[in-house]
Formats: structure tokens, sequence, C-alpha cells
């Protein structure tokens, strides 16, 4: 019965150890997982800057246009810039839509992780529990056991 009792004590710090080990492993991704959120933040607002810059000019642009320059070349750079920069803003655009759509991710990511994290820790907690159970068992068995033997020897 004691031995019983000690497998199931082993068995059950294992599992602790094992728990703890996930939680470990799992906090450490996630941790990482927030260091990209940062980093992917980070390029949106550059590249949000980048668009409200590009956006500006080619209100500039236009609006130079719009004020009538006279001279073909001076026209046909203007129309360059526009193009160029209706380039940009369209390049922008789009990592900015893939930037936002991988910052959804990583949020839904993070928080799935976060969800794991929290089922780990209460399991963890559950096993501590069950750790502390069977040692006040144990220590009652054992308790038991050295009163029968004293009883034995007092015989």
């Amino acid at each position: 019965k004691l031995a019983a009792v000690r497998a199931e004590l082993d068995a059950a710090v294992t599992r602790g150890d094992t728990g703890e080990a996930k939680v470990k492993a799992l906090e450490q991704d996630r941790i990482q997982r927030e260091h990209e959120i940062q980093s992917w933040k980070n390029k949106l607002q550059r590249l949000e800057g980048d668009l409200e810059k590009a956006e500006e000019k080619i209100t500039q642009t236009k609006s130079a246009l719009d004020e009538g320059e006279n001279t073909k070349t001076v026209g046909e750079g203007l129309m360059r810039k526009i193009s160029l920069l209706e380039s940009e803003l369209d390049n922008a655009e789009r990592n900015l839509r893939e930037t936002t759509d991988k910052l959804r991710e990583m949020d839904m990511k993070a928080e799935q992780f976060e969800r794991q994290v929290q089922k780990l820790e209460q399991e963890k907690a559950d096993y501590e529990t069950k750790v502390e159970d069977l040692n006040t068992k144990y220590n009652e068995a054992k308790k038991e056991l050295e009163d029968t033997l004293q009883a034995m020897d007092s015989l």
C-alpha cells in the first residue's frame, strides 16, 4: 500500500514537473509573440507615417498641377512624380493591409497561448493539490506503520 502511494506520489510529481515545463515553454512563446506583435505595431506605425507622407506629397503635387504649371516638361515631371507617388501609396496601402492582417493573426495566437497558459497553470495547481494530499496520506500511512511496528515490538 505504501509503495503504491509512493508510486502515485512520484507520478504526480513527474506530471507536475512536466506541467511546469510546459507552462514555462508557453510563457516564453507568449513573450516572443508579444515582441513580434510589438514589432508589427512599430512597422504598422512607420507604414502609416509613410502613407501619410505619400498622400501629402500627392496632394501637394496635384495642387501644384491645379495651379496651372504651363510648361510641358514641368507637367510631365509632375505626372511622373504623381505616378511614382501613387505607386508608393499603393505599395504602402498593401503593406499596411498585410501588416494589419498579420497583427490580427498574432493577436489571435497570443490570446490562444494565454488560454493555454491559464489551462496549464490550473492543471499545475490541481497537481500540486494532489501532491499535497498524497504527501499527507503518505505521512499518515508512515505514522500508522511506525505505530504498528512499535506495538509489535512491545509484544
